[in-house]
Order: C-alpha cells, then structure tokens, then sequence
C-alpha cells in the first residue's frame, strides 16, 4: 500500500511475509498465491506491499538462477505484489516449533551473516518497483548479549563496513540504492535506540548513508522507551530511521494482581523467546523470557511489565492484560506526521499468530488473511489520521 505525505513523497506500507513458515523458493512462491494475494484482495486494492522474508536456502537458490529471480518477480507482478523492504534478521529456521535463541545465529561476527546481507541487497534490486526511490533490509543488532567481547564488537562493526562499501559498488552498477537498519532488539547488544546511537555514532561506526536503524515499536515499548524521546535522539545524531516495523507488545499494569499470571501464562509458549521487562523506579529489569518472569518473582510484580510477544493490532488481549498500541501510534506520529517523514517504509509485523493462545489462533489460510487484513486496516486509518493519503 502507498501513500502520499503531505511533503509529496510516498510512504510505502507492507506486511512481513516472516509470519509463513516457507524457508525454499517453492514454498516462497506458493505463500504469493496463497496468502499474500487473499490479504490485498480483502483490502480491494491493485497493489500490496510485502516486507519479503527469504531464508538462506531461498536466497541461495536465487542467487545462483538469475531466471529464478525474473519468475520470482513475475509471480510478484501477477498477483499484484510489490517488495521495497525485506527482513534480513531471521537467517533459518524462523518456522520450526522451537526457534528461541537460534534467530540470532550468525550474528555480525560470522561472516555467513555479511554474506546472507550481501546478497539480500542485491536481490532486492532485481525486485524494486520501477518508480521506488529505494529498497530497505532490517537485520539483526549485532548480536545477542552474552559473550559479546570487545573483540567481537570489532569484528561486527567492520563487517559493517564492509556492508557498506558493498552496497555503493551496487548503486554504482544497478543505479538502485539499498539501506540496511539494525533492528534493536531487548537482550542483545543493541537492545534499545540509544545503544544504536552509541554503535552508529562512534568512531568506528558505519556510514550512515547506507547503515541506520530499523524501529520496531514492539521491541521500543517492551524496552519502555519514549518514542518522542527516542526518535528525536536519533534524528538530532544523524542516524537514519532506513524502516519501521509496525508491531504492538503484550502489556499488564498489575501483574501481580488476581488473574494476571494466568492470563500472562496463556501467551508463554515454547517456539520465540518473549523477552519481559518491569519498569522500576531503579530503571527496566528483564528477563530473557516470559516464562522465567513468571517464576518465582523474577521480577518486581507491583510495577507494569512489557513482553516481547507481537500482538494482532487490531486484537488486544482480553483484559486484565492489554497491548502498547498507543506506543505505536506514537512512534507513527513521530515518524511519519511531521513536515518531512524520518522513514518511508513501514511494515507491520506480527509473526506470532500460530503461537498465540489456542483461542486466538487462525485455524485456516482465510481466518489468518482476514486478520493479516485487519492489521493493515488499523496501520491505513493511523496513517490517514496523520494526514497521509492513500494511493491506488
């Protein structure tokens, strides 16, 4: 979906394609017909966009048939797709029954991770619209915490580098420019907007013309962060806002009272890790999931708690619990409602509607698209309340 910002540029709105478990290009392309096309369909539009997910043995299949991709952007035409942005975080592995800790593997220190990115980039050139200013890839923060040295903040940061004197040989010989964002996420190395400005921002940092922040509003309001403060930090150093993921947490207000563990039990499930964070008087306190926030008062349980749990924007959970759609609409009206938008794609990404509670769960291919529809729907009318205006 595109719309038009009242400085004339256009905003391009997508679903993540990561919520369909394909990791092959068959099942790639299948996912085009099977649920891509239903969602624009129930929203009676020409076009839709999709933030592509293509895991490695997609991406390798790609990269060594060039008539694969043209079939790839053939397929996309045809069914009346269109791809700006795709999400490079997830490597493999994003739909097995267990994926936890196994997302952030490679990180930037190996160089499969560089490699992966490398050629997501020049994919996306193969797939960029015609008339699109540029593509975007979200990819991971560096790594996950623990035993992240100093040696191997070195070793990230100049595959960053690298990155991106890659990326200006691209621009260089396909006249089509790509920008990267690291995605901060609560528990690894950059988990909130100001470890990236400290990482962007310092001596051995990437250009930023090619390498910036990807802003996902889950992992801002898990965090508790202030989207204002936030976002005018990075605007105010200089570091771009490459994509926005459009993404709500799971929210209590009194996790300790009667009822609320209950209730935050149903979403502690065994495929992501659901990273939660107290906010104390003392600053936020986490854990790496939600269940061992649950277990024997890890966490303080008369202050509020955010999880690491994409809820549907247009399906809060039932109360005592609630969701931090107000953080998005927040962070939305930084980003894209002031006189010139800090980024120009966005992408609602809720890839969690199989791990949901039983009881919220789609249970066929028409249930998921009419819900992957209402999201969109919810994202549209905060976009025209801004003062964006649809396109075809």
């Amino acid at each position: 979906m595109r719309f038009r910002h009242p400085d004339g540029s256009t905003v391009h709105l997508a679903y993540c394609t990561n919520v369909h478990a394909a990791e092959d290009l068959d099942g790639v392309m299948a996912q085009l017909g099977e649920h891509a096309e239903p969602v624009r369909r129930r929203l009676h539009r020409d076009r839709l966009g999709i933030g592509l997910w293509l895991a490695h043995d997609a991406v390798r299949r790609l990269t060594a048939d060039p008539s694969a991709v043209r079939a790839l952007r053939a397929e996309l035409d045809r069914r009346g797709l269109e791809v700006v942005t795709l999400n490079g975080f997830p490597y493999r592995g994003f739909g097995a029954q267990r994926v936890k800790y196994r997302v952030y593997r490679p990180d930037w220190t190996e160089p499969e991770r560089l490699e992966h990115t490398t050629r997501l980039a020049r994919l996306l050139t193969s797939l960029l619209p015609e008339d699109a200013a540029e593509g975007t890839v979200s990819t991971l923060p560096l790594a996950w915490r623990d035993g992240f040295t100093p040696e191997r903040r070195e070793a990230a940061l100049t595959a960053l580098g690298v990155l991106a004197v890659r990326l200006d040989v691209l621009e260089e010989m396909t006249g089509r420019s790509v920008r990267v964002g690291l995605e901060p996420e609560p528990g690894c190395t950059v988990e909130t907007t100001a470890d990236a400005l400290e990482v962007l921002t310092g001596a051995d940092g990437p250009p930023a013309h090619r390498i910036g922040v990807c802003v996902d509003t889950c992992h801002l309001a898990t965090q508790f962060e202030d989207p204002a403060r936030a976002l005018d930090a990075l605007t105010e150093a200089g570091v771009p806002v490459v994509k926005s993921q459009l993404s709500a947490a799971l929210h209590a207000q009194q996790p300790a009272a009667d009822g609320v563990p209950a209730a935050l039990g149903e979403f502690d499930e065994p495929r992501f890790l659901h990273q939660t964070r107290a906010l104390t008087a003392a600053g936020v306190r986490g854990t790496d999931d939600l269940g061992q926030a649950l277990r024997n008062g890890a966490l303080p349980g008369d202050v509020p708690w955010r999880s690491h749990f994409h809820v549907p924007l247009h399906a809060p959970p039932e109360p005592p619990l609630t969701s931090t759609l107000d953080v998005l609409e927040a962070s939305l009206k930084r980003l894209v409602g002031g006189p010139v938008p800090l980024t120009r794609h966005l992408e609602v990404e809720t890839y969690t509607w199989q791990a949901l509670p039983q009881g919220l769960r789609p249970r066929t291919r028409s249930q998921l698209a009419d819900g992957i529809a209402a999201e969109l729907g919810v994202a549209r009318e905060m976009l025209t309340r801004l003062g964006l205006k649809e396109l075809p």
